[in-house]
């Protein structure tokens, strides 16, 4: 890809082909580029996998957004679009738009299972956990049982929304591939439990479509959510200003209660971030330096006990 100064940009893909022929899993990272999780996850699992032992091949992209990799932001520096809103991408728009074509063209479309590996960046924080499509078919039917092989502490279940488009998930969705994605707190560091968690995740999801011999390693019990999870619908700060939570991650809510505070520079509260809904806490503000607009967190409900 040519970018406007003449520059070439290129993407690294890896691609591990096993000894006999069989499905394809798409690993991709760094769809953010404030999101480190998943490259060391990729690069691990990639490193250590005996090709002798896999069915099938492994295509992976450690980093799909490389100028926001870069600048260690979510969003690209060149056009300033949010990689994971604009899939299946254009072959003829924005640099992000061009990335997100070649992503779909040449890794997700070859794919049959595509797991995504995301973390909360530097400004949220989230729960390690997988997500899924919650829904009465077939297609989601085998995404919830990956999830639960995958063995993170929590697993978060989708119902459709038509409205959340332009992720590399929808795009699966829409092509019929079944697809999981991660999240873990993030805050720009690597932590090795998120690190165990994804390298052990991707190893499950391998047993579990048959693509390495044997069986999932069981993970904790999980907890198991049920909500959207766009996060484009958080609530929003109000003001500009110091963020303090009174909650924390995975807490239990209810209507009314009072999540945080906003203070302006001399400690006053110019603002309470009330819920406007019970249910679990999966998504908070991590970075206190806040301006209006900014999301502040996400409020989801839980599966109903068996």
């Amino acid at each position: 890809m040519t970018l406007p100064d003449g520059s070439e940009l290129a993407l690294p893909l890896l691609e591990r082909a096993g000894a006999q022929p069989g499905p394809t899993l798409a690993l991709l990272a760094g769809v953010h580029g404030d999101e480190y999780e998943g490259v060391q996850a990729i690069h691990e699992v990639m490193r250590t996998l005996d090709p002798a032992r896999l069915i099938g091949t492994i295509l992976a992209v450690p980093v799909c957004n490389v100028p926001a990799y870069l600048a260690a932001t979510r969003c690209s520096p060149l056009d300033g679009a949010n990689l994971a809103r604009v899939f299946p991408g254009d072959p003829y728009g924005t640099a992000t738009e061009r990335i997100a074509h070649v992503v779909t063209e040449h890794v997700i479309k070859r794919a049959d299972f595509l797991l995504d590996l995301h973390s909360a960046g530097i400004a949220y924080s989230m729960p390690t956990l997988v997500g899924y499509a919650h829904e009465e078919t077939a297609l989601g039917w085998t995404a919830r049982e990956a999830a639960l092989a995958f063995g993170a502490p929590v697993v978060w279940g989708h119902p459709p929304d038509p409205t959340a488009t332009g992720r590399t998930v929808s795009t699966a969705q829409a092509l019929g591939v079944p697809w999981l994605y991660t999240e873990a707190p993030g805050a720009g560091r690597v932590q090795p439990s998120d690190l165990a968690c994804f390298t052990r995740g991707i190893r499950n999801l391998l047993h579990f479509l048959e693509m390495l011999p044997g069986d999932p390693e069981p993970g904790p019990g999980p907890l198991h959510l049920l909500g959207g999870g766009n996060l484009d619908r958080t609530p929003r700060a109000g003001v500009s200003g110091y963020f303090v939570s009174d909650v924390d991650l995975l807490a239990q809510v209810q209507v009314g209660q009072r999540l945080g505070r906003i203070l302006d520079p001399w400690g006053d509260t110019v603002e309470e971030i009330i819920a406007s809904r019970a249910g679990r806490v999966v998504m908070l503000r991590g970075l206190p330096r806040v301006f209006a607009g900014d999301g502040i967190c996400l409020i989801t409900g839980e599966l109903p006990a068996d």
